[in-house]
This record gives structure tokens, C-alpha cells and sequence, in this order.
């Protein structure tokens, strides 16, 4: 009951943001999605340095205002409280306490004041929460003039008290036992606004939490420690979030690339919720398939586990040269998509994806991928090569087809491939689960949503190899190569005729109830004949 009382305090928290931002003309703005997710991580990130400070110093755990007794440390015992703390933890000079900020709110030029204080907290952290992008540079934890947003100078000012009064009354402190359950639902809806088709080019979309779980409890069967995860297209980070739970966030570290700056922010600010702020360090902001980031000298890394949702059409038109080169050959090796002659943006970009992901698996890697429900059945062209590919090699797991309209977003069926450079056996799962699910109105999209039981329906099959009629299929790589490397449970299904043993006399009476029926069919069609033939007769030219 505790943790429901606090998501329903949460959501008023973040709902009270999103209003004041509302009444001072930021609504539907494009800038509030950077004002309330900053301040939203700043009263975190405060709440958090204080449970992390009680952690470092016994003598505060029981203290009724921590803040007062540090007040009285001096320098020195204040800059080694903060070297007992977390290496992952975000690190507070005394005058970046919220509280500061409350109490000096009659300040004169309050809104500089506000500024100043966030642009010398993300200083002060720039080596632990700064996102780097492809060329090296870093962007740090908040703007640096956050109050810039609101265009009427002379309203700067009461904009900030506005925004800090509501965090005030306000703790995180009671839940960080909790972990990603608990903030999962938290970050979508923080961003549930601000994660739409309407975003651009490079909209990012929410990979639904059924598709995540799906694939954590496929992909992770087993207990495993110091691993590797990644995302060449992670948007804000879902399926990395589930997996890292699924594995133990102690247990792994995390790496991504995303090609917008939007996209990366969500990301961090996912990281520093569930945990991972070790794996920050390793958030690049930038185009994988142009310049993949994370190498190990001059070699492409190589990841235990990978997770992807990537965009499936997208026009890469303007840099597809740069791709067609010999030190990509063995990164494409079944192709480039080609340029279409009309609308650019249907480029199938997602196949790059798909063959980058299994140039970037390790001896032992595993990966899941979400894939149009076409590119499973396709019969030629890079689809079909792709899938050759992978049963030659002997790294088809298996395949998911979901149910339609999964993702609210699209209309695009879509299906998760699953890899594995170890499922050497031969005994890959092909299941259609599109019959699953339950059609729901969101906005004006209709959406399908998993209950929990089919969630774990799908994972317990799947993970058992288990054959069930019309739903799972348990194939070999020789029974794929014989049915033209098709993905698709349906065309492994048992076609089954039922039989009714009748007698002799029944035999003979059917037959004389179809032969009277025919005549019957037979005398109208003549009858009509008939008809026409006079009515056309009757016909006169005038």
C-alpha cells in the first residue's frame, strides 16, 4: 500500500510541475519536456544525496534535520563525508540543498540564482553524469539557463519560485530500497508527453512494457554476473532498463548510442533512476550506423547481451555513401537498402540494424531484435540473406510474432527475433501469439495490451520449447532450410482434416442429396438462360 500511495504522490508531483509550466505559457511547449524532467532529477538527485549521506555517516541516520548537523561540519569533514559516499552518487555542495534554494526565494534575481545553482551542481558532477556524444563532447546534466525557457524576462523570477515550491513537501527518501517496478512506472509517465510520433524525424518511441519483459525473460534463462549490455538505437531506454533488472543492475554494465540528443537525455535520466549511474560513461549521442562509438582499439566492441527496437523506416539517404565502403563490407554483409525512387523516408533502415546487431555479439551473445512481422517471410532481397545468415551460422534462437497494434504508435505488425550464438541444438521456437492480447482505445490509436498471465504465457512456452497447436512450433535448422528459411510459426503448423466414419447407406445418401441439390442448381441457371436471352430480344434501337 506504501508503494501505491507514493506513485499516486509522485504523479500529483509531476502533474503540480507540468501545471505551473501550464500557467506560465510553457504548455504543450516543446522546452517543458526539459524543464520537468530537469527539476523532476534535481529534487532526485536531493532526496537521494540525503538517504546516500545517512548511508556514509551513521551519525546522521537518526537525525532529525541531517542538513542542520551538516551546516555545522567543517570543510574538511564535509569533503570526507563526501568521499565515504558512493562512487555512483551524485555529490552536493551545502548551497545546492533544495532547501537553499526555498529559503532564499524573496532573493533579488531569484531565476539566476535558480540557474546558478543547477549549472554548479552539473559542474561539479560533469565526470560521472555528463553524456558524450560521438565526437567527444559533453552534455551536461542541466541546461544552463533553465529559466531562459520563459521568454518574458519579468516573469523569470516568480517562474522559479513556482516550480521549487512544489518539491518542498515532497520526499523520495522512503523508497530508494525500491527498484526498477517502481520507477519503470514512474519514468513513463514523467515522459509520456514528451515520447510521441509528433517528436520529428527522430521521434522516440516507448517500447511497450510487455515487449520488454517478454524479451528480459527470454533472453536472460540463467544467473549470470559481469556482463554487457547494449542498445545501438535505445531511445529512452525501456529495454535496457528490464534487462539490467532481469540480470541485477550490480550484475552489468550498460551501453547505448542513439542518434538524438532527446533520446540520450531520457536515457541518463532512466539510468540515474534504476541505479546505473556506473554505465552513464558509456551513453553516446549519435548515428551507430554511421559511426558506431564503442570500440576496443580499432574493432567494433562485441556485447554479451543486445536489445533493440530500432526504427524501421527512416531515409539515410544523405549518408548511405559513407556506408557503402570496403570497411563496412563485413558489418553489411547482406546489403545496403536502395534508394526508393519516391518518398526517401520508406528506406528500410531497420536491416542495417539487424545485421550491425550480429556483427556486435560476443562468442556467447544474445540478442533480441523488433522486426516487421514482412521481413520474417520476405522471399529475396536483404531479408532473405539476412535470414540465411542466421541459420547457417546456427544463431537462430527463435521468433515472436505479436499480436497487431502492440505498439500504439504504429499499425506495423511487428515480431521479436530472438539470437543466440550458442543455440548450436537445432531447437528454435517459431510462435505466433497474434491471437493474444485485448484491443483497447488509446486516444485515437487502438492499441492492444498483454494481461500479466499472457505476458508469462508466452515467456514459459518459449523458454520450455514447448509445441502447442496454432500458438508454438518446435523446429529444426534443416526443417527452416526447407521451407525457404521462412520465420513464421503458421507455415509449420499441422494442417489437420478431420474424418467421420459413416456406412455404406449414409455414403449413398449424401451423394443423392448432393446430385438433387446440383439439378436443382442446374434447371434455375437454364431458367435464366432463358430469361435473358428475351429480355435482350426486347431490346430496340431508337
Amino acid at each position: 500500500m506504501v508503494r501505491q500511495d507514493f506513485t499516486v504522490q509522485t504523479k500529483e508531483l509531476i502533474d503540480n510541475l507540468k501545471g505551473v509550466c501550464t500557467s506560465y505559457g510553457l504548455g504543450n511547449d516543446g522546452n517543458e519536456f526539459k524543464i520537468i524532467t530537469q527539476v523532476f532529477l534535481y529534487k532526485f538527485m536531493n532526496d537521494k544525496f540525503g538517504y546516500e549521506v545517512k548511508l556514509a555517516d551513521p551519525n546522521l541516520k537518526n537525525a532529525v534535520n541531517w542538513e542542520q548537523e551538516v551546516a555545522n561540519y567543517s570543510d574538511s569533514q564535509y569533503e570526507r563525508l563526501l568521499m565515504r559516499m558512493s562512487p555512483d552518487s551524485a555529490k552536493l555542495k551545502r548551497e545546492h540543498y533544495l532547501s537553499n534554494l526555498h529559503n532564499n526565494q524573496n532573493k533579488e534575481d531569484f531565476a539566476r540564482f535558480f540557474d546558478d545553482t543547477l549549472r554548479d551542481i552539473a559542474i561539479f558532477n560533469n565526470d560521472i553524469f555528463s553524456v558524450k556524444t560521438g565526437t567527444g563532447a559533453k552534455i551536461t546534466l542541466f541546461d544552463n539557463e533553465l529559466s531562459n525557457y520563459i521568454t518574458d524576462s519579468s516573469q523569470r523570477d516568480d517562474f522559479c519560485r513556482a516550480i521549487i515550491n512544489p518539491l518542498v513537501n515532497f520526499s523520495f527518501e522512503q523508497i530508494f530500497s525500491q527498484k526498477f517496478d517502481f520507477f519503470a512506472t514512474i519514468f513513463e509517465y514523467l515522459i509520456k508527453d514528451y515520447n510521441k510520433d509528433g517528436g520529428g524525424k527522430y521521434a522516440e518511441y516507448f517500447s511497450p512494457h510487455a515487449v520488454s519483459i517478454i524479451i528480459a525473460n527470454i533472453l536472460v534463462d540463467e544467473k549470470v554476473t559481469d556482463v554487457t549490455l547494449y542498445d545501438c538505437a535505445a531511445g529512452s531506454g525501456m529495454l535496457l532498463m528490464t534487462l539490467a533488472h532481469a540480470i541485477g543492475e550490480e550484475n552489468c554494465t550498460v551501453y547505448s548510442q542513439d542518434i538524438s540528443q532527446k533520446s540520450s537525455s531520457m536515457l541518463r535520466l532512466n539510468l540515474i533512476l534504476n541505479n546505473l549511474v556506473h554505465s552513464i560513461q558509456n551513453i553516446i549521442q549519435g548515428n551507430t550506423m554511421l559511426s558506431p562509438h564503442h570500440k576496443v582499439g580499432e574493432k567494433l566492441m562485441t556485447f554479451d547481451y543486445v536489445v533493440s527496437n530500432p526504427p524501421f523506416k527512416l531515409d539515410f539517404s544523405d549518408y548511405i555513401a559513407d556506408l557503402d565502403k570496403p570497411q563496412n563490407k563485413e558489418r553489411f554483409f547482406a546489403g545496403i537498402p536502395n534508394v526508393p525512387n519516391k518518398d526517401k523516408d520508406k528506406m528500410s533502415i531497420y536491416l542495417l540494424f539487424i545485421q550491425h546487431i550480429m556483427f556486435s555479439l560476443s562468442a556467447k551473445g544474445k540478442a533480441a531484435i523488433v522486426v516487421p512481422t514482412g521481413f520474417i517471410t520476405a522471399q529475396s532481397g536483404i531479408e532473405k540473406k539476412i535470414r540465411e545468415k542466421l541459420v547457417d551460422s546456427r544463431m537462430l534462437r527463435g521468433v515472436v510474432s505479436m499480436p497487431s497494434n502492440i505498439f500504439a504508435t504504429t499499425g506495423t505488425n511487428v515480431s521479436i527475433l530472438f539470437i543466440d550464438k550458442t543455440n548450436t541444438k537445432g531447437d528454435i521456437v517459431l510462435m505466433d501469439a497474434s491471437k493474444l492480447g485485448t484491443k483497447v482505445k488509446e486516444g485515437k490509436n487502438q492499441k492492444t495490451l498483454l494481461s500479466s498471465e499472457e505476458e508469462q504465457l508466452i515467456i514459459d512456452t518459449f523458454n520450455k520449447h514447448e509445441t502447442v497447436e496454432d500458438f508454438t512450433v518446435v523446429v529444426s535448422y534443416e526443417d527452416i532450410q526447407a521451407k525457404n528459411c521462412s520465420f513464421s510459426a503458421g507455415q509449420y503448423f499441422e494442417v489437420k482434416i478431420d474424418y467421420t466414419d459413416i456406412t455404406p447407406e449414409q455414403f449413398a445418401t449424401k451423394m443423392t442429396g448432393f446430385t438433387t441439390h446440383l439439378d436443382a442448381l442446374f434447371k434455375e441457371s437454364a431458367q435464366l438462360e432463358t430469361e435473358i436471352k428475351t429480355q435482350l430480344a426486347g431490346l430496340r434501337y431508337e
